[in-house]
């Protein structure tokens, strides 16, 4: 049974005289467990269908069934418990607090979430165990990046959605980064989506979605999946 379902979304923009399809008739399914990347050029509508999967943006029409719920039909109070507490959410430039330390970024996820991990296990879980007390500007780009995933694990989500998580990074740090996301997919089995402009990462993918002028164009299963580590670009 898949674990994401979305059937013949259509999200459309409403600008006064102007209307703006983003997406349009767009179906796939992806398994628990699984890691996806939705690649394509910018435009294509990838982040509004990330958007949507995390319960930021709503699809004007179709649906979205996640872990056996349709969230298109949640209320406002239901779409932020499900951000709240199901999905873990990543992007390319960190959003960290600056005055708050690595430690303290990410106790605050494990405030608001019941069922929250330890934040110094998280954090050394992801090789940060002696930056704990820095602040974001006392961390690299990597070191940064890695805490805004610990932020996003230590949720223990259901589902975790990464946006152009190394689209700020240098290639030899953006590999560290994605060997960090494909080893937690496997060890936790967790449900990772990632959407990235690259076209080399989706070797590392178990199911690769192909976007282009906010349609489909292809949908991939990848039956071995390269080791992150092994991938240039």
């Amino acid at each position: 049974m898949s674990f994401i379902e979305a059937r013949s979304v259509y999200k459309t923009y409403d600008m006064g005289e102007i209307k703006i399809d983003a997406l349009n008739d767009v179906s796939f399914d992806i398994n628990e467990g699984e890691l996806c990347m939705i690649v394509g050029d910018s435009g294509a509508g990838k982040t509004t269908m990330l958007n949507i999967l995390g319960g930021i943006d709503e699809c004007t029409e179709g649906t979205v069934k996640i872990a056996g719920e349709f969230i298109n039909q949640f209320n406002a109070k239901k779409l932020t418990e499900y951000r709240r507490y199901d999905v873990g959410f990543v992007f390319q430039f960190y959003n960290l607090i600056p005055n708050l330390t690595a430690l303290e970024n990410v106790e605050l996820a494990s405030q608001i979430c019941d069922r929250a991990s330890n934040p110094v296990e998280v954090l050394e879980s992801v090789g940060l165990g002696d930056k704990m007390n820095n602040f974001p500007s006392q961390l690299s780009g990597g070191e940064q990046q890695r805490v805004a995933i610990a932020r996003a694990l230590a949720k223990n989500p259901k589902l975790l959605l990464c946006d152009e998580p190394t689209g700020a990074l240098d290639s030899r740090t953006g590999k560290q980064i994605m060997e960090l996301l494909q080893s937690t997919c496997i060890q936790r089995k967790m449900t990772e989506v990632i959407i990235t402009h690259n076209l080399a990462l989706q070797d590392m993918a178990d199911r690769i979605i192909t976007m282009k002028n906010g349609q489909i164009s292809k949908i991939e299963i990848n039956r071995n999946p390269l080791k992150a580590s092994y991938i240039n670009w």
